[in-house]
């Protein structure tokens, strides 16, 4: 008599792996819960009139006050201008920039580069994981082909490509804290990329706010508002790409050797 108290034990039925059940219509929702968040507190600080506070324009006018301040309450001031700066690039409010020349004016170029390293990297990778909460998964599901190398190469190589990017601020901030995540990035080497990468560029532009006093009294004097191109020089730019492409070398001789493995 042959054993039958396992009867589904071989059959090919068995053998298949169960359909994948997908999550609750609530869980579902509550995956898009941070980008919400995200998007209302963008939208509350432009209703607020948040932007008209992080421009050279402010500076200019409260330059003395702010300076003072800072002097009297060094600690505090530099805590306080940290959390602003995770906020601002958290919710994407575009004002990276001015923010950073903000910090190497009011506290030097070494402690307020430092300060904005930290603030935006803790920034973007609090905006990374709000996006791949919602949309991690988007590309590995619902595109093929061509599209799906590009991912596959850019998650074996996050490292490399995402180090370039942020050398080189050609693309916005906010816009490559979101891209990464949709190409399933680990945050390890998101956070380490992002960090590393703008190091050069933020000293550079807290550099530039250190002596950022002379530009912002000569554009009072002109009776126009100071630009950050009156800062930025063609030169710097054209060191940021420099160095964007010199540590572009690494990853394209990598790439080049792989393919020539495969042949």
């Amino acid at each position: 008599m042959s054993d039958t108290r396992f009867p589904l034990e071989n059959s090919p039925k068995a053998s298949q792996e169960a359909p994948a059940v997908p999550p609750p219509k609530k869980a579902r929702v509550w995956r898009y819960a941070p980008v919400g968040f995200v998007l209302a507190g963008l939208a509350l600080g432009y209703a607020l009139g948040l932007q008209d506070y992080l421009s050279l324009g402010f500076l200019a006018e409260q330059r003395e006050a702010l300076r003072a301040y800072v002097d009297a309450n060094f600690l505090w001031s530099s805590m306080l201008f940290l959390i602003v700066y995770i906020l601002a690039v958290a919710f994407s409010f575009p004002a990276a920039s001015v923010l950073t020349i903000f910090g190497g004016f009011l506290f030097g170029w070494m402690i307020g580069g430092a300060l904005v390293a930290v603030g935006a990297t803790v920034g973007a990778s609090l905006l990374f994981l709000a996006t791949r909460s919602a949309f991690g998964s988007f590309l590995r599901h619902r595109v093929d082909g061509s599209l799906r190398k590009l991912a596959d190469g850019f998650r074996e190589n996050a490292f490399g490509y995402l180090f370039v990017i942020r050398l080189a601020p050609v693309f916005p901030f906010f816009v490559v804290n979101i891209a990464a995540a949709l190409f399933d990035i680990s945050l390890g080497r998101f956070f380490a990329a992002t960090f590393f990468g703008i190091l050069p560029g933020t000293f550079a532009y807290a550099y530039l706010g250190q002596g950022v006093d002379s530009v912002l009294v000569a554009a009072q004097a002109s009776g126009r508002e100071a630009q950050i191109s009156d800062l930025v020089t063609r030169d710097i730019t054209l060191a940021f790409l420099a160095l964007a492409l010199v540590a572009l070398i690494p990853t394209i001789i990598r790439q080049v050797r792989k393919r020539g493995d495969r042949r």
